[in-house]
């Protein structure tokens, strides 16, 4: 990887230790409102026009260009944005962007809340707003874009209402050229399934079992594998497992945390074990696998 690689991925990873879950980029407070939106030098200028790698619990986002470029990473994903795109991130996807400075553009950042009250829970509605989406800024979609922003941020009697209405047709538009691009979504998961990865989220991280989980969702364990294989053809604890894995992937690829200690926080109290577990989900061990992602993270 050549020196301007290096300083891209180094300087997005820093010396951080965890991933920062934050309400808006660099901010810990409450989400400030209904729907936000600010335009790229808003908050990116103040940060070298480079996002460093973080995410938010209870937020969806959409990145609109306009005029310029930004490289985007999300979770295992990389892609250059130009002229006349956008990128859809939904909740606790881990993003970074090195921004071409004074880029044109927008972001919209939408509660959960507003992401899910759009289509009914399980559908392929929600099914495709559960991925990253990328695509072409159509003209329908740019109108209505422009609408959104206005309202979101001129005051009026109804801004609030106004503001989730056309933010329920933005999300409409890009989950209809999503579809209509072959993107494809896999059965829809049952809210049992929905609560259980709530619980996964928030103990990811305090070594939980299945058996707690289920005593959690005041099941048996039997119940709750039979619950999770039905919808997902794995037992809960192969489910939780994978989300555990999941979530290794994410602090390999954004932190410098030694592998070790990514392991001890994930749960796993010998390091060779995760190692070796790690090597079962992904076909490599952890170090093959963070070195092969940061020989690759400037080619976006």
């Amino acid at each position: 990887m050549d020196r301007s690689r290096q300083l891209w991925y180094f300087s997005n990873m820093g010396a951080q230790n965890s991933i920062p879950v934050f309400a808006l980029f660099g901010e810990t407070n409450r989400f400030p409102d209904v729907v936000h939106c600010e335009e790229f030098v808003d908050r990116a200028s103040n940060h070298g026009w480079r996002i460093s790698p973080h995410r938010h619990a209870d937020m969806a986002q959409i990145f609109m260009v306009e005029h310029g470029r930004v490289a985007a990473q999300v979770d295992r994903l990389q892609a250059t944005l130009c002229d006349g795109q956008f990128l859809f991130i939904p909740e606790q996807k881990v993003h970074a962007f090195d921004i071409e400075p004074f880029t044109q553009g927008r972001v919209f950042s939408l509660p959960s809340a507003v992401v899910k009250s759009v289509g009914l829970s399980g559908s392929e509605f929600q099914g495709l707003l559960a991925d990253v989406q990328t695509g072409q800024i159509s003209k329908a979609l740019s109108q209505l874009s422009d609408q959104l922003a206005s309202a979101a941020t001129k005051p009026s009697r109804f801004r609030a209402q106004l503001s989730v209405a056309l933010a329920h047709s933005v999300l409409s538009l890009i989950a209809e050229g999503a579809a209509k691009n072959g993107s494809t979504v896999g059965s829809p998961l049952p809210d049992h399934i929905l609560a259980l990865d709530d619980l996964i989220q928030t103990h990811l991280c305090d070594g939980w079992t299945a058996s707690d989980y289920a005593e959690a969702m005041s099941i048996s364990t039997g119940h709750l594998s039979r619950l999770c294989r039905q919808a997902t053809g794995l037992g809960a604890t192969a489910y939780i497992e994978l989300a555990t894995m999941t979530e290794a992937t994410r602090l390999l690829a954004f932190t410098q945390m030694p592998v070790a200690e990514i392991g001890y926080r994930l749960g796993y109290e010998d390091p060779s074990y995760f190692a070796r577990r790690f090597k079962r989900f992904q076909k490599q061990t952890p170090s093959a696998y963070r070195s092969n992602f940061v020989s690759q993270s400037g080619q976006v």
